[in-house]
């Protein structure tokens, strides 16, 4: 996807970037109608297997095309990218072998895996992420478009509006779950076609775009966490939030959320890089 993606950015970046929004709004519309007309979709696992796959096979071939525009010698590029993702890959593992069994299932055990899957990843990923000189040569040589297009995925956090549809997920949780995750993946696209191209104040929205993506899940994982089952419950909606808590649903808070965090810390990371470079060869 990541390589679909920079070609058909590349070859329209003259364009409107909003022209994105002609066809994706549309398609995640008809996507989240689907899934409320055919129930068992989503409970039968194969759409959140196909998207977590692609996603997966995306950030892999992505990592490292960005690896081969580096001035990094082959075993150098093979060490940097088996580091990343080798973990990235056992961490995919153990998240969903774990979902698949139900260790995430509320009142399974004392421990609040959710929360840990969240932010354990994030504790550990961001100081690695900002500080490794290795993952910077990466993202000098990767176009900023990339880790923003990357997450036109976000759209299918609509499944969380189609529960509230049909009535077994809270509005109070699933209203600003969905809408900003959806809002998020709508506005990927039209952002990394504005960085390709280069217009106006391209930087600057991708800049925001990344703070709101990253507002919206902490909007969704505080409510998500006060309405759910749990220590850290604090509101007891009419409807139980037990639902983020079930396969394969739990994929999207215990992997989703913190990947997409850490996607969200690489890109403002990249923005910054090329924001200084600029302004040193562009002195005021």
């Amino acid at each position: 996807m990541t390589v679909a993606t920079d070609v058909a950015i590349t070859a329209s970046a003259r364009g409107q970037p909003w022209r994105a929004l002609f066809w994706l709004a549309p398609l995640t519309a008809f996507w989240i109608l689907l899934n409320y007309w055919v129930p068992g979709l989503q409970a039968s696992g194969v759409p959140s297997t196909a998207t977590r796959l692609a996603i997966h096979i995306a950030i892999v071939l992505g990592l490292w095309l960005g690896l081969e525009r580096t001035e990094l010698a082959q075993r150098q590029r093979l060490a940097v990218w088996l580091a990343v993702i080798v973990p990235y890959t056992l961490w995919l593992a153990v998240i969903w072998s774990g979902a698949i069994n139900g260790v995430f299932r509320p009142g399974g055990i004392r421990l609040p895996l959710v929360p840990v899957a969240i932010f354990l990843p994030v504790i550990v990923g961001v100081p690695i992420l900002l500080r490794s000189k290795r993952i910077g040569e990466v993202l000098d040589a990767m176009p900023m478009s990339w880790l923003v297009g990357l997450q036109v995925y976000r759209v299918f956090g609509g499944i969380f509006l189609v529960g509230w549809a049909r009535g077994v997920v809270p509005g109070l949780f699933a209203l600003p779950a969905g809408i900003g995750d959806v809002t998020t993946g709508l506005l990927a696209l039209p952002v990394a076609y504005a960085l390709a191209a280069r217009n106006g104040d391209a930087m600057r929205a991708a800049v925001a775009w990344n703070i709101f993506g990253l507002v919206d899940f902490a909007v969704a994982v505080g409510v998500g966490l006060a309405t759910a089952p749990g220590p850290f419950q604090l509101i007891v909606p009419s409807i139980p939030n037990t639902g983020v808590g079930l396969y394969p649903t739990v994929l999207i808070p215990a992997f989703a959320v913190p990947s997409s965090i850490l996607l969200h810390v690489l890109s403002l990371r990249q923005l910054r890089r090329v924001a200084r470079r600029e302004r040193l060869r562009n002195p005021a």
